[in-house]
């Protein structure tokens, strides 16, 4: 870590890193507290991987691990392989589950990724926009799809799991997503998605996303008997995951409010419904939280009677994607911002890992 990353994981004020730096020349000591705060920091990763689950699985475009960690949590899973470009994300991947991933999966011979059963991929939608439905596998050529699919070609998981936003079902006409089916279907997978919120499984966010399962027909013979989990709906409050005390730096700034409250207004006299979104404790959830959240924070806003409305901490945003509290934070706030913008919500991977998983226990093809 560097000191700024360090003095950030640790709960410093602004310009912690300064701290740390005088700490490091002998010039001051940390107080009780901040020496608390990195005695209490954890020298071993809290999620270890389990080399005896009875499921291999690889990771793609992993991110911070969202996904690899609902599947940890099923106690069933050993990863053999991950994958993850961005330097700051390895870096957190690394604190928290022990591997560092490969770098760019464009780049990744597929015949030497390890044998697998499970593989879970959050693959970026871009550059779809002329893919058809005439040349199949071949449409998705030039677009980060296709790493997946000719790994799944290669490889033959039995089962994958693969996250993307909503609006990939509508996205160029619908045409995205049934080449994306067509893809799976001609490598003989049973292909199965759903939309499912964030909120309607615990978390207080307003985050929908679309899941695809897809099961090798040849291999699961009861690949029919998948289910998607039924939420459970469990009534939230966004004051569940706010931290009680927080730090100043992290209230808006009073030229930041005035322009927040400028556009807002414009945006409302142009008939748009465009601005920020204020919430309180008593909010049952908030907005999707996304990558950009570190620029100004306007789509989560929580109130402060009397005061500038702040943004959420780097452990709320976690909470409010269903990370635990054990999860290391390594990096600074607006790359944590961006990691946690960017990731899944755990609970929902969680349940719908359990589903996948209850298939391929029942598998009498095995």
């Amino acid at each position: 870590m560097t000191q700024k990353e360090l003095a950030d994981a640790v709960g410093l004020p602004k310009y912690g890193d300064r701290t740390i730096r005088r700490w490091e020349k002998g010039e001051t000591a940390p107080s009780g507290p901040e020496l608390n705060a990195i005695l209490d920091f954890p020298e071993t990763i809290p999620f270890p991987n389990n080399q005896n689950g009875r499921y291999r699985m690889i990771d793609l475009f992993a991110g911070i691990g969202g996904t690899r960690l609902g599947f940890v949590q099923t106690g069933a899973v050993n990863i053999v392989f991950s994958d993850e470009f961005n330097k700051f994300s390895q870096k957190t991947y690394m604190a928290n589950f022990g591997d560092r991933p490969y770098g760019d999966i464009t780049k990744i011979d597929e015949h030497s990724i390890p044998d697998h059963e499970i593989l879970v991929a959050g693959f970026p939608c871009q550059a779809f926009s002329q893919a058809g439905l005439k040349k199949g596998f071949d449409d998705t050529r030039g677009t980060l799809f296709f790493d997946v699919a000719r790994i799944i070609k290669e490889k033959r998981p039995k089962v994958c799991l693969m996250e993307n936003v909503k609006n990939l079902l509508g996205h160029d006409h619908g045409n995205t997503f049934a080449t994306i089916r067509k893809v799976l279907e001609d490598l003989d997978y049973a292909v199965y998605h759903k939309v499912l919120a964030a909120k309607d499984f615990g978390v207080p966010q307003h985050r929908e996303r679309i899941y695809i399962v897809c099961f090798d027909k040849h291999q699961v013979s009861n690949y029919a008997d998948f289910e998607y989990p039924v939420p459970p709906k469990t009534p939230t409050r966004l004051g569940e995951i706010l931290e009680e005390t927080v730090d100043s730096k992290y209230t808006i700034s009073d030229r930041l409010w005035a322009g927040h409250q400028r556009r807002k207004h414009d945006n409302a006299v142009a008939g748009k419904g465009f601005g920020y979104s204020l919430f309180t404790r008593a909010s049952p959830y908030a907005n999707t939280i996304s990558a950009r959240y570190y620029k100004d924070g306007s789509e989560i806003l929580i109130n402060q009677p009397g005061n500038n409305p702040r943004k959420l901490t780097p452990r709320e945003a976690a909470r409010l994607q269903g990370f635990p509290d054990n999860f290391v934070i390594p990096v600074s706030d607006t790359q944590a911002y961006r990691q946690f913008g960017n990731s899944v919500c755990v609970p929902v991977i969680h349940a719908i890992a359990e589903q996948m998983i209850k298939v391929l226990d029942n598998n009498l093809s095995d």
